[in-house]
Parts: structure tokens; sequence; C-alpha cells
């Protein structure tokens, strides 16, 4: 009875992690392959200005700086974002590699819970019955 729960656990467990992988895998590919349609974007981050409740507390030199920053980190951001699509194979390859060495995992949970089942059932019959081992007062 022990043997089923456990294997049932650890299946239900292998379950839950494909179906985590499967949507992980879903959500990262959508949003990789629709990553091209940003580009452009990151144009407008050199515009970008303090708010006005926080301009009184950043020295000016520190504010142009962190302008100048953005401004230049512009055209790469731009150039990863329209290379994005092409990681999506990649990314396939990726989730089968991590969703095999966890369902590997698992399964060496399973036999761990196995083996730890069978120890204690051993343990169990080991001192009470007549294969225990000779007798003292036989003799």
């Amino acid at each position: 009875m022990f043997y089923a729960l456990s294997w049932f656990f650890v299946v239900a467990l292998v379950a839950l992690w494909s179906l985590a992988a499967w949507a992980l895998h879903a959500v990262a590919v959508w949003t990789v392959s629709n990553a091209g349609a940003l580009s452009g974007a990151a144009s407008g981050a050199s515009t970008m200005a303090l708010p006005d409740w926080l301009a009184p507390w950043v020295p000016p030199e520190v504010a142009q700086w962190a302008s100048q920053a953005m401004g230049g980190l512009a055209p790469f951001i731009d150039s990863m974002l329209q290379a994005a699509p092409a990681l999506a194979g990649g990314l396939t390859v990726a989730t089968w590699v991590i969703w095999s060495i966890g369902s590997v995992l698992l399964v060496l949970l399973g036999a761990g819970l196995h083996l730890l089942i069978a120890l204690l059932r051993r343990r169990g019959r080991g001192g009470s019955g007549p294969s225990a081992g000779p007798s003292l007062a036989a003799g």
C-alpha cells in the first residue's frame, strides 16, 4: 500500500512539473517571439526626466549623467529586442533539458522512497518472528 502511495505521489509531482514547464515555456516563447515588436520603444529613454518630487533631492549632475547613460543604452536595447525572436529555438532546448533533469530527480526521489519503505518494512519484521535468530532459552 505504501509503495503505491509513494509512486502515486511521485507521478503527481512529475505531472505538476511537466505542466509548470509547459506553461513557463509557452509564456517565455510568446514573450521572446513578440519582443521584436517593441524595437524602437527604447528610443524614448533619453527624454526621461526625474519626477518633480524627486528633483530637489538629486544633484543636477547626477540627473544629467543618468539621462545620458539611458540615451547611450537605447541603441543597445533596441538591437537586443530585434534579436530576441531568434532565441525561441534555444529556449525550447533549454526547457527540455531542465524538464528532463527535474523529471529524473523526481524518479530518483520515487526510487529512494521505495527503498526507504522496503527498509522500514524489513526492520519492522526483523525482530518479531521465528526467523529472528537462535534463542538462548533453547540451549
